[in-house]
């Protein structure tokens, strides 16, 4: 059964087919549903047709990290960052680097 959160996004998209926003929450809830199939869908169209959109980068990331695909959440984040550094927006490229490091291994700790 799908989730009333759900029905109001998918009725919202049809109005507006093309909102970021609206394809972000999708996807969103997809994932949260378990729904992965659904969720790389509007994850990766954000990612061809908003590709300014960089809060997309970072869920997409962990979602391939989630699916054990690290090659592709490395380079999910790579990109990312140069979005971000590209629209001048700190703080993603901050918690994108973050992800980058993490799943690449470069993650240090004192020690």
């Amino acid at each position: 059964m799908q989730s009333t959160r759900l029905n109001k996004l998918l009725a919202f998209l049809t109005t507006e087919p093309n909102d970021p926003f609206i394809l972000y929450a999708l996807a969103t809830e997809y994932n949260s549903l378990n729904d992965t199939e659904q969720a790389f869908h509007y994850y990766l169209k954000l990612v061809e047709e908003h590709p300014s959109y960089v809060g997309t980068y970072y869920h997409l990331g962990k979602l391939y990290q989630k699916q054990a695909e690290t090659e592709k959440a490395i380079a999910i984040y790579q990109l990312g960052m140069k979005r971000a550094r590209e629209k001048g927006d700190g703080h993603a490229f901050s918690e994108l680097q973050g992800a980058y490091n993490m799943a690449a291994g470069l993650d240090y700790e004192d020690d």
